[in-house]
């Protein structure tokens, strides 16, 4: 087996490309993933129907779900709903969102609290988006925000702010490709200047709120809202994920003490995993931490506090919180099946050498296209998320070609960091285009949005700040001055948010 034909071409990037685009047009995501897999097995076995069934099964399915980084990602989905279920029960959500209702009166207002909590909340992007989610939907459903446009905020706050923060799970992984005798996260922090997808996209949701402007799909879902109250537009986001149903007396305490003992675990959790309690240091631990792992430490560790909690101070009976467990893993089943169906659908196109084939168009491109190659770069970055669903594969396999291309020397050092960050900035591009991205399943399933929905509305807005952030990577590789080319890429920013403003924006504005 693997002898096909079409390993290393770009026969390797057709079956998420079939899956992407049968989930865009027919809005379901389940049968359109399971395509994209069975073109990839066929692929693969060179359409023999035995080897197909075996590749898709034995190599696909089986093996992503006995891997143990994946495991643990699932159980601390599971974990996290589990928790969401315990805080919507003892009515610490319903408190929150009236607390908040009295403080933050306008739709600016929660969308901009929306970001400030995400940014804040920048220790790792799976963690962002089940957390803010479960936080803010009171105060977001109050003001009759969109749950599409929840889902975007989530987003947009979670791997973009975690691409840019030291102390993430994402620094580490970066950190962990730099090539041996480099210090990688040293790496990290030189390119996060250049980082312009990131740091662009949360000046556009910022702007965004501000000008009360919304485009595309999104318009309708926030017409939607505003006029009907209709937080879903699809009608069937309604039946997907937990029941608000609320039961208890709880007040917020019972909201922001889980949710702060829940960061603090995960933390702990990380940090653990990194070896910090047997003499590491703090960075160091977190560079060397097992994500997955430490965040099913951390989010077992919240959940422990929040059952103490609520049976300490009656705000719930023992049988209210074990029927929360079944409640909670009930939730996550849609972000599981996808997650289980996305990391198949990334196996096929792994076995058929999608990687060997960017790293030959990577190596091809590096020669007498020098000031254009990181807006090339940023380019491929997208392409290649955006059709594996995985940030981190991508910059894991074109980080190492860069600085193969251009070694961290004097001569070489600046274009070396300015194309690592657009290896990075490209990744997280595509992965917020791409509907078989781990970050964009869970964005959806912390806003409790359809998938499609979530991923149909996004896509204009991550497609604008790609523009932008290309006209920027293009002026960068000229001029190389991290302040310069940011200052001109906040600029363009701005620019085009207020013409979009002027020229898009409806009659009666949102209020």
């Amino acid at each position: 087996m693997g002898g096909t034909v079409m390993y290393a071409t770009f026969w390797a990037l057709i079956p998420p490309l079939v899956a992407i685009l049968l989930a865009l047009i027919t809005k379901e995501v389940y049968s359109s993933l399971f395509v994209g897999i069975i073109v990839g097995g066929l692929f693969y076995a060179n359409f023999d129907p035995v080897g197909t069934l075996e590749h898709i099964f034995k190599e696909g399915l089986v093996k992503q779900l006995s891997d143990p980084y994946n495991v643990g990602i699932l159980v601390f989905l599971v974990f996290l709903g589990i928790i969401v279920a315990l805080m919507n029960k003892a009515g610490g959500s319903a408190a929150f969102g009236e607390w908040a209702s009295r403080h933050v009166k306008s739709r600016i207002g929660a969308q901009i609290a929306t970001i400030a909590l995400g940014v804040m909340i920048f220790v790792d992007d799976y963690f962002n988006c089940l957390t803010v989610g479960s936080v803010m939907r009171p105060l977001t459903d109050r003001q009759k925000i969109s749950r599409a446009k929840l889902a975007y905020i989530i987003d947009a706050t979670a791997a973009p702010i975690c691409i840019i923060a030291p102390i993430s799970s994402w620094a580490a992984a970066v950190s962990g490709f730099a090539p041996e005798g480099t210090n990688g996260l040293m790496l990290f922090v030189r390119a996060i200047p250049y980082n312009y997808y990131a740091i662009l996209t949360i000046a556009m949701m910022i702007l965004l709120a501000v000008f009360k402007l919304d485009y595309g799909p999104m318009k309708t879902h926030e017409k939607n809202a505003v006029e009907k109250g209709d937080l879903f537009t699809v009608k069937e986001t309604a039946q997907t994920g937990i029941n608000n149903e609320i039961k208890g007396k709880g007040k917020v305490i019972d909201l922001v003490l889980p949710v702060i003992a829940l960061i603090i675990c995960c933390v702990l959790g990380m940090l653990y995993t990194g070896g910090f309690f047997e003499g590491e240091t703090f960075i160091n631990a977190f560079a060397n931490s097992d994500a997955s792992v430490g965040l099913v430490y951390g989010s077992f560790g919240g959940l422990l506090f929040t059952l103490l909690l609520y049976l300490i101070r009656g705000v719930m009976k023992f049988k209210d919180c074990m029927d929360c467990i079944v409640e909670g893993f009930r939730a996550m089943v849609p972000a599981i099946i996808i997650l289980a169906l996305a990391w198949t659908l990334k196996a096929m196109t792994d076995s058929l050498g999608a990687a060997e084939y960017v790293a030959g168009i990577v190596d091809q491109s590096s020669g007498s296209f020098m000031d254009f190659l990181p807006a090339i770069i940023f380019l491929i970055a997208v392409g290649l998320s955006f059709a594996t669903g995985t940030s981190w594969g991508t910059f894991g396999i074109l980080i190492p070609i860069t600085l193969k291309a251009f070694p961290l020397t004097e001569g070489g050092s600046t274009l070396a960091i300015i194309c690592v960050s657009a290896c990075m900035a490209g990744a997280v591009c595509g992965d917020h285009c791409s509907p078989i991205s781990d970050t964009t399943i869970m964005s959806s399933a912390g806003a409790q949005c359809n998938h499609i929905a979530h991923v149909s509305t996004q896509l204009p807005y991550a497609l604008t700040c790609a523009a932008v952030s290309f006209i920027t990577y293009l002026i960068a590789g000229f001029i190389r001055n991290a302040v310069i080319s940011l200052a001109i890429g906040l600029a363009l920013m701005t620019v085009t948010i207020f013409l979009l403003n002027h020229f898009l924006k409806p009659k009666k504005a949102l209020s």
